[in-house]
């Protein structure tokens, strides 16, 4: 086998691992992934699995990256395009209902960073610290859109950016709870009428009824 060869199917197989790796941690948390685990369900031998993350921590650290990315393809990528501020807000609002209701075959147990916070929330250490910086990195991209919103005027004057992204995150958080704990089937439409009062548009200017009755210079 070529160097070439052989990295790249070193590659195939970390990515294979770290695949069913988020599958089994949106599930059974991130302590319940474990490198026997993972060695048994892939047919692999635990000293394969070991040789590509080394401990069960790097593997955490990178089934949390993986989710990440499925995250920004599925959620982010899509609404990219959309132009800055509330159309961007609404398209990744739109998109954020859409991971959580169809990616059940990456993501069998629901989103796993919902499931990381309460696992990790009263932990230190790496896996912690990793499951917080993406969680406020989301919360970012949100407060960013939502200030461009404000200063352009789609949204009311006085908007607190901050606060709205910290208001999304608990409509989300809600709506992982109701597909999985419930299974709700009116949860998304229950989060599109929320998101209209939250998203609602500023209104437009009133019109000086005087202005508008006065006569036309001449």
């Amino acid at each position: 086998m070529s160097p070439r060869k052989s990295v790249a199917e070193a590659r195939r197989t970390r990515e294979r691992i770290v695949a069913h790796g988020i599958a089994l941690a949106s599930v059974d948390g991130l302590e319940g992934l474990t490198i026997g685990r993972l060695a048994a369900d892939l047919g692999m031998s635990k000293a394969g699995v070991l040789g590509h993350f080394g401990t069960k921590e790097a593997l955490q650290l990178a089934a949390l990256e993986g989710a990440a990315a499925v995250f920004s393809r599925t959620v982010w990528e899509p609404a990219q395009h959309e132009p800055p501020g509330l159309p961007r807000l609404r398209a990744l609002c739109e998109a954020w209902i859409t991971y959580l209701e169809t990616e059940r075959e990456v993501f069998p147990g629901g989103c796993l960073f919902t499931t990381a916070a309460v696992e990790f929330d009263a932990r230190g250490g790496p896996v912690h610290d990793a499951v917080g910086r993406l969680l406020r990195l989301w919360r970012r991209r949100l407060a960013a859109e939502a200030r461009t919103a404000a200063a352009d005027g789609t949204l009311p004057a006085g908007t607190d950016p901050e606060q709205l992204a910290y208001e999304l995150g608990g409509l989300y958080l809600a709506l992982n709870q109701e597909l999985q704990l419930f299974g709700s089937a009116d949860a998304a439409d229950r989060t599109r009428r929320a998101l209209d009062r939250m998203l609602d548009p500023a209104p437009a200017p009133a019109r000086n009824p005087a202005a508008a009755a006065a006569p036309a210079a001449r």
